[in-house]
């Protein structure tokens, strides 16, 4: 089943304790749909500049990427400059240049508007609402969000949520927006608002899945050494929507499974900058991984119940 995501493209330059990356290629639509391609075909809808190299668009269109609704327009690509801290759920941004970016009005395609999965990218929730006043009947929206958004545009959020059926954010995201501290109680909070279903991302820490089901917690998998966790978060989007379309349903164990793979990409992409680890990952790496994962979670597992 086809998915659609709007979203960022951007060149990211991103300092860890473990080395830099300059100009890379990143945001959040090219990491999620990288991570999504694994499971389901997958169409980008988003804007560059006319310094967009044509290496980039190889990245993607050599890997089944449509990428017919990249637009390009005379001046420059976003960029973005971050620091981490040695705690890598930290980090500062030291430079944000928006610029194409700052005036991008997605419009789709025909054959996009027709699409089965949508993902709303972290864009303002006024484009959020353009794109998703144009798809004609989705089986599922997924849509994520950010601090600057909550704040600064909370109203159209909110009535935005209404409209969607996850919502993807991090922990402190999710406080800021149903003003708990609790992430329980953040989470049962945000299932008022409008969602069926609200994704809390911990970081290190795993994810937590809230539905009207109960409570689904997935545990981050256990790395030595985390390199770049740039676009962790948008990668597990990609690989969770990804599972769904692949599967062609939504249940609660549908749901479960696809948060197990987006944490199992997750752990593949930090494992080096940027986009490079998911570049040249297979998909018996992410079966091996899953299966270990599984193994690492499941106290039944036949391995230890057999003994």
């Amino acid at each position: 089943m086809s998915i659609v995501v709007v979203g960022s493209v951007a060149y990211d330059s991103v300092e860890t304790t473990t080395g830099s990356v300059t100009e890379a290629l990143g945001g959040s639509a090219v990491y999620f749909s990288v991570a999504a391609r694994f499971f389901a075909p997958v169409s980008v809808v988003g804007i560059v500049g006319s310094d967009f190299r044509a290496e980039s668009r190889h990245v993607l269109s050599d890997r089944g990427i449509d990428i017919r609704g990249l637009e390009q327009r005379p001046g420059k690509t976003f960029r973005w400059q971050g620091r981490y801290h040695e705690d890598m759920n930290q980090r500062d941004t030291l430079h944000l240049a928006l610029n194409v970016f700052e005036n991008f009005s997605p419009d789709l395609l025909p054959d996009q508007r027709r699409c089965d999965y949508l993902f709303l990218g972290n864009i303002s929730p006024e484009l959020q609402e353009r794109v998703l006043s144009q798809v004609e009947s989705p089986r599922l929206v997924v849509g994520d969000t950010m601090n600057h958004w909550i704040q600064q545009s909370g109203p159209e959020l909110r009535k935005l949520l209404s409209r969607i059926d996850i919502l993807t954010l991090n922990d402190e995201e999710a406080r800021l927006l149903s003003g708990e501290h609790n992430l329980v109680k953040a989470g049962r909070a945000i299932l008022k608002m409008g969602p069926k279903t609200a994704l809390v991302k911990r970081g290190e820490y795993g994810v937590i899945q809230f539905s009207a089901d109960g409570m689904f917690s997935v545990p981050a998998y256990p790395l030595e050494e985390v390199v770049d966790p740039t676009g962790a978060g948008d990668t597990f989007a990609g690989a969770f929507m990804g599972y769904i379309a692949r599967n062609g349903r939504v249940t609660e164990s549908t749901l479960r499974t696809a948060a197990v793979y987006g944490t199992v990409l997750a752990s593949f992409v930090v494992e080096r900058f940027s986009l490079d680890r998911l570049l040249d990952l297979t998909w018996e790496e992410i079966e091996n991984r899953y299966r270990a994962f599984i193994e690492l979670t499941d106290s039944q597992h036949p391995r230890w119940t057999s003994q």
